[in-house]
């Protein structure tokens, strides 16, 4: 590839998903799947790029928190006034050693984020952007983070998501109204509780839950008793589950702010068709057959359980996680759609929609070439971004 970027690129996970510092990375990379290595191979190409690693089930907030710490160095704060309002420990692991060298209005980043790692990169720049008067209010000045502060909107060069669940998923409510939610619950809680306490925690995975005490901070043994903490983490909303339904994305929304020197830019996939009549929408453009299933679950619920009718099709697609009106923009921030002669900061650069599922981006049983191909494309963007910085 000839434009080789000059920032470092960070690409951030989705929810259940993982980074660099988890042994299974190097298995089966989460950025590429079973068909390559993205990481590597633009790595090879002369890229400085890294797959960050946060809580995998953990809401918006404290993923923002852990990939601010990771990437500067030192403890996790998730701050002292949300830490007391979600009744969780305020500090989490500690790294001895910063991911970036440099990070400063010099020296920017860029961001790329899948699935719930775009609601994630979005939070964490506006926090650097804006901080937070919450924690400003409670919090003395020795003990603030600078995360919390604001006051830098220049470390930020691009944002970009791929099927992030900007205004919430569909999913959570067809799963709700078809009785899946329960048992997914069920079943999800306890294999964190328990693997979050076996050899397997930070070496093959991490659940990055610490400050609820669902599993033990590296290095030490202080997870507490998993019913009193998988009932600290299911009763509280600061978790991905709430992040992922309308309301809490709601909440996250009207929370975030654009910020005005960043660039914006997102992509969204759709699994959608309709068929020969023109008039039954069908999953079809699928890659990982389970994403199928889940496709239909949502077009189920947006056939007899959404309020109103006669939607238009967009408002039925979906790439079997996400609705595509989600993961175009937030519904309350100004976007347009991207012209490469000229997009701007401070703005939604809407990529068209690309057919395939919630996978497909992240090289999931996907063909190796059209993987490459949409990252070639991401990465000229940030080369074009550069340009108009420097």
């Amino acid at each position: 590839m000839e434009n080789v970027c000059k920032y470092p690129v960070i690409l951030v996970h989705g929810m259940f998903g993982w980074g660099d510092d988890e042994g299974i990375n190097e298995r089966l990379p989460y950025w590429g799947a079973n068909t390559c290595n993205i990481e590597e191979h633009y790595r090879e190409q002369g890229f400085d790029i890294y797959a960050a690693s946060v809580g995998p089930a953990s809401s918006a907030w404290d993923r923002a928190c852990e990939l601010y710490a990771r990437l500067v160095g030192g403890p996790v704060d998730y701050g002292k006034a949300h830490s007391e309002k979600c009744n969780h420990k305020r500090y989490g692991r500690f790294y001895p050693e910063p991911l970036l060298e440099k990070w400063d209005s010099e020296h920017k980043i860029h961001l790329v984020g899948h699935s719930f790692g775009g609601n994630t990169i979005r939070l964490l720049c506006h926090l650097l952007t804006y901080g937070d008067e919450d924690e400003r209010a409670v919090t003395d000045e020795d003990e603030l983070s600078e995360l919390f502060r604001g006051g830098h909107e220049d470390l930020i060069a691009s944002i970009v998501t791929i099927c992030a669940p900007h205004n919430g998923t569909t999913t959570f409510l067809a799963a709700k109204k078809f009785g899946l939610l329960p048992a997914v619950k069920f079943i999800v809680y306890n294999y964190m509780g328990i693997m979050g306490r076996s050899p397997a925690e930070g070496t093959v995975f991490d659940f990055h839950l610490e400050q609820y005490g669902l599993s033990d901070t590296p290095g030490q043994k202080d997870a507490y008793p998993i019913r009193r903490a998988k009932k600290k983490f299911k009763e509280n909303k600061d978790n991905v589950e709430y992040d992922l339904t309308p309301e809490g994305a709601r909440d996250l929304n009207n929370y975030i702010e654009i910020s005005p020197n960043t660039y914006y830019f997102s992509y969204s996939y759709n699994s959608v068709t309709c068929n020969f009549t023109g008039q039954v929408h069908i999953p079809w453009y699928i890659d990982f057959p389970f994403l199928g299933f889940t496709s239909e679950l949502i077009l189920l619920y947006n056939r007899y359980f959404r309020p109103g009718k006669n939607y238009p099709f967009a408002d039925y697609c979906n790439d079997g996680l996400v609705d595509l009106t989600s993961a175009m923009h937030p519904k309350d921030e100004p976007h347009v759609s991207y012209s490469p002669e000229n997009f701007e900061k401070g703005i939604w650069n809407v990529m068209r929609t690309r057919n395939g599922d919630h996978g497909t981006p992240i090289g999931l049983l996907s063909p190796v070439e059209d993987t490459f191909a949409l990252y070639d494309e991401i990465f000229s963007i940030m080369y074009e971004v550069e340009k108009k910085i420097n």
